[in-house]
């Protein structure tokens, strides 16, 4: 890990730096055309009055160049909370110097503080290079899930069905 690196919670002025960390995963996973949100909203879903999710940030040299962005789940099979990680980034700069194991690391240590029965996250099936450290972490990649996503007009089609007595 650089020497100077300082891993932290993050705070209202790491907002901008997060949110474009944010679009270059997106760049990265070939998924730009997806980010559709902004900094504002980031803001207000991760430190407003009903926080949705928490980060942490990795800080080099008053450099933001990392970060965890994650939420709580509930496993109802281990009745304990879990911790979904739902993005972990470097700067690619940044890789292969520990931030991402540090972070990890520290999100782990949290999970296990809280008594968290899980910490899991989703991998492209394609990002190689990501399977590889994150099984070299002791993490397993589970075949037999597969993510469901519901979105946009299919969301809102969804919650305007009328439930039916089948």
């Amino acid at each position: 890990m650089p020497d100077a690196a300082i891993v932290r919670s993050a705070t209202p002025d790491d907002i901008p730096a997060l949110f474009t960390l944010i679009q270059a995963l997106a760049e990265y996973e070939n998924l730009s055309h997806t980010v559709t949100g902004n900094s504002e909203l980031l803001h207000q879903h991760l430190l407003g009055d009903r926080a949705f999710a928490q980060a942490i940030v990795a800080e080099v040299n008053n450099q933001i160049v990392g970060y965890i962005l994650f939420f709580y789940t509930y496993s109802t099979f281990l009745t304990k909370p879990g911790i979904y990680l739902e993005d972990l980034f470097v700067l690619p700069e940044y890789r292969r110097q520990g931030l991402g194991t540090t972070l990890l690391t520290y999100l782990a240590q949290r999970a296990v503080s809280e008594d968290c029965g899980r910490l899991e996250w989703s991998v492209l099936d394609w990002n190689q290079p990501a399977i590889a450290f994150y099984q070299g972490l002791g993490a397993d990649i589970l075949p037999d899930w597969r993510t469901c996503r519901v979105t946009g007009a299919a969301l809102s089609q969804l919650a305007a069905t009328q439930a039916t007595n089948s």
